[in-house]
């Protein structure tokens, strides 16, 4: 049985694993963003905004208030990557403190997501699961696509494993972040 513990180690892990892409995307130029690439977006940032936008419908969606399809009116609510950033990290930060604080009975709460022809439910650990595998696609695209730009694609495929040298390698990134080992590992993220 995958536990609270399980859910918010993928929270962080992938909050950092967006901290690196977009750390990688500031360095771009905006010509480079915005730029027609070959992909399911058409662009680094309307990829970008739409992990951004699908964010907003599934968090919201946890957290008990869905706000559907408004999350993509706009399509691209944020052009400019620094807006983009700060709006992803502050999605980053309420999936992170909601999993923390989802007990094991919050795991198989029903969340009630509207779609165009009806309410799909899920229950919340299957809704988390598809968050997290949604974002690693589109981060997975992203990286592609910096592959054709200025700027080297950061490493993505990182856990947070327990070697002192892997450690060494994240240390700024979590920084930057906030975030230590102990707050991660801590056996309840309390």
């Amino acid at each position: 049985m995958l536990t609270r513990h399980y859910f918010a180690t993928q929270a962080y892990n992938n909050a950092w694993a967006n901290h690196r892409v977009l750390k990688a995307c500031r360095q771009l130029s905006a010509a480079e963003l915005t730029a027609k690439r070959v992909n399911f977006f058409p662009s680094i940032i309307h990829t970008l905004n739409h992990i951004l936008t699908v964010d907003w419908l599934y968090i919201s969606a946890l957290e008990g208030d869905c706000i559907g399809s408004a999350a993509f009116d706009p399509e691209i609510p944020f052009p400019a990557l620094a807006d983009l950033d700060r709006e992803q990290r502050a999605a980053d930060r309420r999936l992170i403190d909601h999993c923390r604080n989802l007990g094991e009975i919050g795991l198989a709460a029903e969340i009630h997501i509207p779609r165009a022809t009806h309410i799909q439910v899920e229950t919340a650990d299957r809704t988390l699961l598809h968050l997290f595998q949604h974002q690693i696609h589109h981060r997975g695209q992203v990286h592609a696509m910096l592959s054709g730009a200025s700027v080297a694609p950061p490493q993505l495929d990182e856990f947070f494993t327990a070697d002192p040298a892997e450690q060494a390698l994240r240390r700024q990134d979590f920084a930057e972040l906030g975030f230590t080992e102990a707050l991660i590992w801590e056996n309840d993220n309390a």
